[in-house]
């Protein structure tokens, strides 16, 4: 009757972390000296790899909708990098020098019960996310075949209507799925050869398209038609706006970077990403900006969606290339951004069955199959409306990690005392009031312009200029008021003088621990041997 606890156990790392294993496993734990093998050029390449999308090509597109010029697109785009990139390496410098990730960190600023609430939505927002992707890069692969064999495109639907996707889509979507999956097994250590190769071929399919579209229609002829259309007060608020869009476009990274700076070999060596973000972003954007005003000038037609200008092209091979670097974009975007974010999350809520290899499956077939990301897509724009909207939450829950470690704690805090719900993190109740607080104060006031941007019938007067600059305000705001009541109230019990990291300062701890993870390992092999365990 015990075999399916022992089928789906983690190994674990004797309960050294929390009162007793239960609250822990060895994905969850800090992460060892001997594992952490990320450089400054895996964050590059890291980064590099998360621009190089559809999603950053077609970032500018509502900045030029609602009336902005090129220009002004492509400097909100480099402001708000800018911005992102510094809460990013606040953040990520946390998570490199306590080695652990956002969803233990987390209960150090929230409390160990309150941290749940930001750790349940954002598995929730990356499962839904690893669908929408998957099926994006579905349509790199149909891109492919029908370069490979043009008359794919003339395959009958089977499916009903109501199905909301056609029997080639189904296809492309499960080859991709199948693709996708050996990826979702890589460790996170090893995962950044897949950014390394992505921020190689990516690049120069991306700058392919560029240069084509500079000899095919010069700038001066085929930026012309995105000039501004808006101006005066207009015209401010509509730039806040594309501001507060490329704020909210990787502002999950903002909260979660310590699930991959944890993995950094030293704290300077992810300083990188203040640099790498608002360059290769905004690269990324003008690339967009210009590929796609030169097919406006070629096809008579503004196609923001790169895979649909690809469409158009009558060389197979260059549209072979270019669907297929694009399929390693999102790939990479996929993993990164939303299966291993997932999977890091659900390590913290089941820690004794889950992984994070577990996690990545888990992910994958809800996220890719029992959501049903082609009906999303097809029938539920409101609801990707509330998912880029959910950014009101992202924003304070940074601001609150900031001050928190930085300003609040001046960067005392006590690692171990993270694994244990009746630890100095526990606040009242296992809720830090302080943040609750934050949260309300900053949140409250944007909901009604989400209502609205959700539901544009919904008439909620001036606050949508509100929620124009949602992220803005919701990290200034949620920041101050958590800066001043934790002076007002001070939680004096989490105050230290210096900081309680996990191994640094005990190096017998460190070997206590690699010898009960190669004791666990020989355990297993023998379990494995014998038939009884997995």
């Amino acid at each position: 009757m015990s075999f399916p606890s022992r089928f789906f156990a983690v190994e674990r790392l004797g309960g050294k972390f929390g009162p007793n294993p239960r609250w822990s496993n060895k994905d969850m734990d800090p992460v060892l000296p001997k594992d952490r093998t990320w450089t400054s050029l895996n964050y590059v390449a890291y980064w590099v790899s998360d621009a190089l999308s559809p999603a950053s090509w077609q970032l500018a597109s509502s900045m030029i909708a609602i009336g902005l010029s090129w220009g002004q697109a492509t400097a909100a785009i480099a402001v708000g990098h800018i911005i992102i990139a510094l809460v990013i390496t606040l953040n990520g410098t946390t998570g490199a020098r306590l080695h652990v990730a956002f969803p233990v960190l987390n209960r150090s600023s929230f409390g160990f019960w309150f941290s749940y609430f930001s750790v349940v939505s954002r598995v929730v927002l990356a499962m839904f996310w690893f669908g929408i992707q998957t099926f994006t890069g579905s349509e790199c692969v149909y891109q492919m075949l029908k370069a490979i064999w043009p008359s794919v495109a003339n395959i009958p639907n089977r499916l009903p209507l109501d199905a909301k996707i056609t029997t080639v889509g189904m296809m492309c979507y499960a080859l991709y799925w199948i693709i996708q999956f050996p990826f979702l097994l890589i460790s996170p250590q090893k995962i950044r050869y897949l950014f390394a190769v992505k921020a190689v071929i990516v690049p120069i399919a991306m700058l392919s398209m560029l240069i084509w579209a500079m000899v095919k229609a010069p700038p001066s002829v085929s930026l012309t038609p995105f000039t501004a259309t808006v101006g005066g007060s207009t015209a401010a608020w509509a730039w806040l706006a594309a501001l507060n869009s490329a704020l909210g476009f990787y502002s999950t990274l903002s909260v979660n970077i310590p699930d991959f700076t944890r993995y950094a070999k030293s704290e300077r060596a992810q300083f990188v990403q203040l640099a790498i973000i608002p360059v290769a972003f905004t690269l990324i954007g003008f690339s967009g900006i210009a590929v796609t005003s030169a097919g406006n000038v070629l096809y008579g037609e503004i196609l923001w969606d790169p895979l649909r200008l690809i469409d158009r092209w009558d060389n197979r091979a260059a549209a072979f290339f270019a669907s297929f670097s694009f399929l390693i974009a999102v790939l990479g975007t996929n993993v990164s951004a939303n299966s291993l974010s997932a999977a890091n999350d659900m390590t913290v809520l089941f820690p004794s069955f889950i992984n994070i290899r577990r996690g990545q499956i888990i992910c994958a077939f809800l996220g890719g199959w029992a959501l049903c990301p082609w009906q999303i897509l097809a029938s539920a724009p409101g609801f990707l409306t509330f998912m880029s909207g959910y950014t009101v939450f992202i924003g304070p829950f940074a601001a609150i990690m900031v001050v928190d470690y930085w300003l609040v704690h001046k960067g005392n805090v006590n690692v171990p005392a993270m694994y244990d719900p009746r630890g100095i993190y526990r606040y009242w109740k296992g809720v830090n009031l302080r943040a609750f607080v934050a949260i309300v104060v900053s949140v409250t006031p944007n909901l009604p312009g989400l209502i609205h941007s959700i539901n544009p019938t919904v008439d909620v007067g001036n606050a949508s200029y509100l929620f124009n600059i949602s992220w803005l305000f919701g990290f200034f705001t949620a920041a101050a008021v958590y800066w001043i009541l934790s002076i007002l109230f001070p939680a004096t019990d989490t105050f230290m003088d210096k900081p309680v990291l996990a191994y640094e300062n005990d190096q017998s701890v460190v070997q206590a621990v690699e010898e009960v993870s190669l004791n666990s390992g020989k355990d297993s092999a023998e379990k494995e041997k014998h038939g009884t365990g997995v």
